[in-house]
């Protein structure tokens, strides 16, 4: 199985996937891992992969431009056979044992590490095929979730623990909204538009178009 990991602090993978069963899948050649650095494919000096979000609002947006060209770099794309794109993001699909026994039947996951305030909805909409959160709590960044769904998935190898386990219980939903669609620069990326509302200058409208685009997890 291979496994890649996008984010913007690949140095949080080291130690983890150097550690305990992470480390020993590894070496039996059950699983092979990429870590890839979302800065590498930025446009700019400075390797900028966040921008404000249109419609205002505090804190920054991930850029969908770094995300895609990454994901073009590895070959991978949405609907592939036998191969999954996910997002990790508050608003997914609560991650659950039955999925990762699933997902563990996979040849190849490709991990995206959400980070800030969010990430540019037009990644969940035409790049990933799942948006995942791994419980109803916020973390900094994706980084954690990502480990935790590859180490829930590596357990699942055949040959990658001395002993057979028992399935852990499935995590249970506690029903919320999640926080309104994030977009930002470019206002235009491939045939991909940010809504109209959000470039209209006016408060009242962006507001409406908020409350109405938030979203109940997706359980």
């Amino acid at each position: 199985m291979q496994i890649n990991f996008l984010t913007i602090f690949p140095e949080y993978f080291t130690n983890i996937l150097n550690s305990s069963i992470l480390k020993r899948a590894k070496e039996k050649k059950l699983v092979n891992y990429r870590v890839i650095n979302l800065r590498d494919f930025a446009k700019d000096k400075h390797q900028t992969t966040d921008e404000r979000p249109f419609g205002g609002g505090p804190g920054m947006v991930m850029m969908i431009e770094p995300i895609d060209l990454a994901l073009h770099s590895l070959k991978q794309k949405k609907g592939s056979i036998n191969k999954k794109i996910i997002l990790t993001s508050a608003k997914g699909k609560l991650f659950k044992q039955k999925i990762a026994r699933d997902w563990s039947r996979l040849t190849e996951l490709t991990i995206i590490c959400g980070h800030y305030e969010g990430v540019d909805e037009r990644v969940a909409k035409y790049l990933v095929d799942e948006e995942i959160r791994i419980g109803n709590y916020v973390l900094t960044g994706g980084e954690p979730a990502a480990t935790v769904i590859a180490d829930t998935l590596i357990r699942l190898l055949p040959g990658a623990l001395g002993n057979e386990e028992s399935g852990l219980d499935e995590s249970h939903v506690i029903s919320g909204l999640a926080g309104p669609e994030q977009y930002t620069r470019p206002a235009k990326y491939k045939t991909w538009a940010v809504p109209d509302v959000l470039l209209s200058g006016d408060p009242k409208k962006i507001e409406v178009y908020k409350k109405q685009s938030r979203n109940l997890p997706k359980d």
